[in-house]
């Protein structure tokens, strides 16, 4: 068991209800109120939230009705997503800096630990140098707001591989900058959780926690938004993957996400209760 207390927080797609990653309409049929309510008394200590839904409840209630809520419910952790095209230019760029704006924005009224990043989706090349420029750039930002950033190693894009994403954070050299480890993207990447465990502390900034099917259903991407599986129920074996986190020296929250065509559709607290009992079960089970 780890020494310091296991804190889990519930991803935004965990407890949001039936709506998935890029679907036209990704806005919870949950008020934020409920969501952080069920979380709250499932177990967990902080919720995640997309930029889609957070602008919603942020022009209904505002922000700090929002951190008030929060703490209301003993929820002192926060993640924000998703920020994509940050490394590019144009229109698609334009649209990321409001995106990027927004986010830190709401992170540093939020308190949120980290700002999550994607690289760019079903590439198979990436400039190596423009994008580690890019990528210290947008912790230099970040770091104005008081968050983190936290780049996704993703198997459908081109970053699928940690010496990527290595090469990227190291370079960069930022205190505030490192990846995001989910187990999913872990295990369909092929990545070894040895390769895991060799990653320095200073660059794990968040883990999420997972299952999968040994077989994959469509593709990777469908696979990943409508396939995934409650902690135990698959064949991804959390305890060994919560072993690697641990010898990186990693002491952080660990966040659930559960994108999931037969999670989103439970009762919104069943969806919490679930997902954080199956998860703390794998911490006991080493």
């Amino acid at each position: 068991m780890m020494s310091n207390p296991i804190e889990l927080v519930a991803a935004y797609w965990t407890i949001s209800g039936d709506v998935y990653p890029f679907a036209p309409n990704e806005i919870s049929p949950f008020p934020f109120a409920e969501r952080v309510e069920a979380a709250a008394k499932a177990g967990y200590k902080g919720v995640g939230l997309i930029h889609a839904d957070l602008q919603v409840t942020r022009e209904k209630i505002g922000l700090k009705e929002m951190r008030r809520i929060l703490d209301a419910n003993g929820m002192p952790h926060v993640e924000l997503e998703f920020i994509t095209h940050w490394f590019t230019s144009g229109a698609l760029r334009a649209a990321s800096d409001k995106v990027r704006r927004e986010l830190f924005e709401a992170a540093e009224a939020l308190g949120a630990r980290d700002v999550k990043i994607a690289p760019e989706f079903d590439a198979e090349t990436i400039d190596l140098a423009q994008v580690t420029d890019s990528f210290a750039a947008i912790c230099d930002d970040a770091a104005r707001y008081g968050t983190k950033i936290a780049l996704e190693v993703m198997p459908f894009s081109n970053v699928r591989t940690l010496e990527t994403a290595r090469a990227i954070v190291e370079g960069a050299a930022k205190a505030n900058g490192g990846l995001l480890l989910d187990i999913w993207h872990v295990g369909r990447g092929g990545i070894p959780y040895e390769a895991v465990a060799a990653v320095p502390k200073q660059y794990v900034v968040s883990v999420e926690l997972d299952d999968a099917d040994e077989r994959i259903v469509g593709t990777l991407w469908e696979d990943t938004i409508y396939e995934r599986r409650l902690c135990g129920e698959g064949v991804l074996d959390p305890p060994a993957f919560i072993d690697a986190i641990r010898k990186t020296g990693f002491e952080g929250f660990y966040s659930v996400e559960v994108i999931s065509k037969r999670h989103r559709v439970l009762p919104l607290e069943e969806a919490a209760r679930r997902s954080f009992e199956t998860t703390m079960a794998q911490f006991a089970a080493r």
